[in-house]
């Protein structure tokens, strides 16, 4: 009996060997492909990146920021010997350009990075965008888990319009030597008869920010406030730009419908400019400026799909999310910092279902929220 205890130990220390040493070959075998498969994917990376730079260079269009153009430009050329020639302007004009060259077989535009709903009404209806997915060839950028929600896209196919920033913006500033923070604590607040002409306002019968925040205010406060607030003698304007310089000179107290990358350069010369407190009513989440599309058959493919792996990787988008104030989704990046500025990172603060409740930017709510509000706008203001 001993000796049968004894052999059979034997033969389950052998098993136990045997097992061990399938394993750790499992493992050395699985190392293996992977580590080939990371070669592989290396080696196509630097072949797409050689072929990049005898193109020379990528064209985007991208929103207007000179902070924005300068830091990108310089990072990206800097990284890889391409240069990146940057079309800033409003999303408006810009994509009538990009529609009509289009058309005419002029192909100019590699990209285009901007705000949403000048993408959805003027380049996903006239079929000039490329699906995206297929162009994004690094892991990181590749991987959803490095993204706060996955990958979250704008349009209903989701395939088009990718969103890399996803935050709560402010969207109502005031010059502190006109008012006092504490003055405004709800949109009910802009009523008071203390504030007539003293509000300005990006026009909201255009696509943008003007559009977002007057739509949201439509949404939770109804037809006859917009009417009432129309009634303060709103300081109405196209020019971005120029409704922030109002702002800081005082010739307006408060502005609505405006962002962090507009009034950067006021806040830079210390003008008393500042995001107001959040209202009790809440404000809308949104992706900003943060949006990229491809355009069909760009003109430089290699350098577009290098910029658009460096776009939404770590590097581009740290420089983007400072630049505009519109912080970024991926999870490696901080964006803490950006809550001083009067934009509150969803990755920071919001739920996924949150965010979405909460919302403006796609396709869906565009049409179903947006529209209706931008024709009462143009039958108060025309």
């Amino acid at each position: 009996m001993p000796e049968g205890r004894s052999g059979k130990r034997t033969q389950y220390m052998r098993r136990s060997i045997l097992l061990i040493i399938i394993f750790l070959w499992g493992g050395v075998v699985s190392s293996a492909v992977a580590q080939s498969a990371r070669s592989a994917g290396q080696a196509e990376w630097e072949k797409v990146v050689e072929a990049a730079k005898k193109e020379g260079r990528v064209v985007a269009s991208i929103p207007p920021s000179p902070e924005l153009r300068k830091g990108m430009e310089e990072a990206f050329t800097k990284h890889f010997g391409i240069v990146m020639e940057s079309i800033p302007a409003r999303g408006g004009s810009i994509i009538r350009r990009i529609v009509e060259e289009s058309k005419a077989g002029v192909r100019y535009f590699d990209l285009h990075i901007g705000g949403t709903e000048s993408i959805v009404k003027g380049l996903l209806p006239e079929n000039v965008l490329e699906p995206v997915e297929p162009w994004l060839v690094l892991p990181e950028v590749r991987d959803p888990r490095q993204w706060w929600g996955g990958h979250i896209w704008v349009d209903n196919a989701k395939r088009y319009i990718y969103a890399s920033s996803a935050y709560q913006t402010a969207s109502l500033w005031y010059n502190s030597n006109l008012v006092k923070a504490e003055e405004i604590r709800s949109f009910d607040d802009l009523l008071n008869p203390k504030w007539k002409g003293k509000i300005g306002l990006s026009d909201p019968r255009t696509p943008g920010s003007g559009a977002s925040i007057w739509a949201y205010m439509m949404h939770i406060k109804g037809e006859e406030y917009l009417r009432k607030l129309a009634g303060q003698k709103l300081f109405l304007t196209r020019d971005l730009r120029l409704l922030a310089e109002n702002l800081a000179k005082e010739r307006v107290g408060i502005a609505l419908g405006i962002g962090y990358s507009e009034f950067l350069p006021f806040k830079k010369v210390g003008l008393p400019v500042s995001a107001l407190p959040t209202p009790k009513e809440g404000l809308y989440a949104t992706g900003g400026y943060g949006h990229l599309t491809i355009i069909k058959n760009p003109p430089h493919p290699d350098a577009t799909k290098v910029f658009i792996n460096w776009f939404l990787g770590k590097e581009a988008q740290d420089i983007f999310s400072k630049a505009m104030g519109a912080p970024t989704r991926r999870l490696d990046v901080d964006t803490k910092w950006s809550k001083e500025f009067g934009a509150l990172a969803a990755k920071d603060a919001l739920t996924l279902e949150q965010f979405y409740r909460m919302e403006n930017q796609s396709e869906e709510r565009i049409y179903k929220v947006r529209d209706p509000a931008a024709v009462l706008a143009r039958k108060i203001f025309d």
